[in-house]
């Protein structure tokens, strides 16, 4: 019984998820305090203002904090932009333009693979390449 658990621990794929997960963690905390430490004061320095302090109080008692939710949206904002801006946006200027795999047909335009002698839509001959 031992014997089957340790292999599944071994697996590669558990530990590769393993480690993906801790560096994700990690990965968190770095954009989160980028977000918090350095953005979001800096939001202050351009009029944006502290929403924390924002709420309804219902004739309930019940207290909507909208404002916190402000906040929250904010942040999540400026997270996802500090990824596209500083992760996405690097890690596709170091791929390049995708390679292609298709052309057009020279009689009816439709998308076929590069390597077809002969377009599958209106079978007329193509050119090599």
């Amino acid at each position: 019984m031992f014997t089957g658990f340790r292999e599944f621990i071994m697996r590669g794929n558990v530990v590769d998820l393993a480690v993906a997960f801790v560096i994700g963690i990690a990965f968190a905390a770095v954009i989160n305090s980028f977000v918090a430490d350095i953005l979001t004061p800096l939001l202050g320095l351009v009029g944006v203002p502290d929403f924390s302090q924002l709420a309804t109080t219902l004739p309930s008692g019940a207290t909507i904090n909208w404002g916190l939710f402000l906040n929250t949206l904010i942040s999540f904002l400026l997270v996802a932009g500090a990824i596209y801006f500083f992760v996405i946006a690097p890690m596709n200027r170091m791929k390049g333009p995708a390679e292609t795999t298709t052309k057009a047909c020279s009689e009816c335009t439709s998308e076929i693979p590069l390597g077809a002698r002969r377009c599958p839509m209106c079978t007329a001959p193509q050119a090599a390449g």
